[in-house]
């Protein structure tokens, strides 16, 4: 208890706001960033860790130094977690280029005889007149009080 009441003091607010903000951590699981957990899982990563949850407890208060340890425990699995994650999206997730290759070959088709004959279709239109002129006039029914159509 006496930990607690010494973190309260005016020249212990420091630390007080480093314990607030561990627990801030803690409590909200935050993810760690890439570039942070590559830095973490290696060897000297860890011991540095180390070396600074050592620190927490030999120069600050007892309930940092637990949080501490907390924060590195946290740190360390999302770490672990992390670059096992980004090994298997490498080993198994293909890459942009191995997908668009692959799209290709599935969207290589032969000439087929229905774009053959529509090829070969006389167009029903050109040079913005019809061909024919239709042998109908079209009849309008109850409008309904809407507009009349225009015709030519």
């Amino acid at each position: 208890m006496d930990s607690f009441s010494s973190l309260l003091k005016k020249e212990n607010m420091a630390e007080l706001l480093l314990v607030i903000i561990i627990i801030i951590y803690l409590i909200m699981g935050y993810e760690t960033p890439e570039a942070v957990s590559s830095i973490l899982d290696s060897a000297l990563g860890k011991l540095s860790l180390f070396l600074i949850v050592i620190y927490m407890f030999v120069y600050t208060s007892p309930v940092l130094g637990i949080l501490s340890i907390f924060v590195a425990f946290t740190l360390l699995n999302n770490a672990n977690h992390m670059n096992n994650m980004n090994e298997i999206i490498h080993k198994y997730v293909p890459s942009e280029a191995n997908k668009k290759q692959q799209f290709n070959a599935f969207n290589q088709f032969p000439y087929t005889l229905e774009q053959e004959v529509v090829h070969k279709m006389a167009p029903l239109i050109q040079n913005g007149t019809t061909l024919t002129k239709a042998g109908y006039k079209p009849n309008l029914v109850n409008l309904y009080d809407a507009s009349p159509i225009l015709q030519k």
